[in-house]
């Protein structure tokens, strides 16, 4: 059919072809990136170990009060804290984590809990996203979490590597981490999601940054309004504290009321 054509014709039509492959390619390339290829949730009514993950450069002991906590009721409870100074690959604490919720289920635990605050959320969804947390976690916290990157590390990134280390960077709006993070399904499917943040946050910014699409994602202020909690504050404010113990209960998860207050 296109010998019998003119060169000019014969161009276009070898023209729009190589169009309609490429937007095919495109196309399917892009399903397969955004697919969430569902797991089967673990039973949310057998309660596991909870594994709570610091965040930007911080060590196990900030959230200590949280875990034992957590022992009080009764819970098995561990702080998963970063490699080295807490300022490096996020991707290498998500690994630290995968393997105590391997160890966890392999030793006879039904699933885990993960609870974390600040980039410690971020890790928590790579973990639960590319390293096969969907199947292991029952549940997941974040606190105050850079969900979709913080203004402030863009700030910081104008001082260079040694003002915005790895960690840092990768928490930037743009970053390749957030950016894939935030591909198709925010929540994959496996565990039930919360997604709490707090409106005096002047360290991720935007603090609704905070939220979650698909989860159950609440502002503190929205539960207790007169509450003035820092993101520092976050994970010792006492209110915090109840909702974490409350949504990491076998109760369906939803927006506390204002008895957490």
């Amino acid at each position: 059919m296109l010998d019998s054509l003119s060169p000019a014709r014969r161009r276009l039509w070898l023209g729009v072809g190589a169009l309609v492959v490429l937007a095919v390619v495109v196309g399917s390339v892009a399903l397969v990136l955004g697919r969430d290829e569902p797991v089967q949730p673990v039973a949310q009514d057998q309660l596991g170990p909870v594994l709570l993950l610091p965040g930007y450069g911080g060590t196990a002991a900030g959230l200590d009060p949280l875990a034992e906590a957590l022992r009080e009721e009764g819970r098995e409870a561990e702080v998963i804290a970063p490699p080295g100074d807490g300022r490096g690959d996020l991707r290498e604490h998500a690994e630290l984590v995968a393997d105590a919720a391997q160890q966890a289920v392999e030793g006879g635990a039904p699933s885990v809990d993960v609870v974390g605050y600040s980039a410690g959320g971020v890790v928590a969804r790579y973990f639960v996203r590319e390293l096969g947390g969907d199947a292991l976690t029952r549940r997941v916290l974040t606190l105050a979490s850079p969900h979709h990157g913080t203004q402030l590390a863009d700030a910081a990134a104008g001082l260079g590597a040694q003002g915005c280390p790895e960690a840092c960077q990768q928490l930037q709006p743009d970053s390749d981490l957030v950016a894939g993070l935030n591909l198709g399904d925010e929540t994959p499917s496996g565990p039930a999601w919360v997604a709490l943040w707090t409106e005096d946050d002047q360290t991720v910014v935007p603090p609704t940054s905070g939220r979650l699409d698909g989860a159950v994602s609440f502002g503190l202020q929205d539960v207790c309004p007169d509450l003035v909690v820092g993101h520092a504050d976050v994970p010792t404010e006492p209110a915090v504290v109840r909702i974490v113990l409350a949504e990491l209960g076998t109760a369906p998860l939803a927006v506390p009321g204002p008895e957490v207050c």
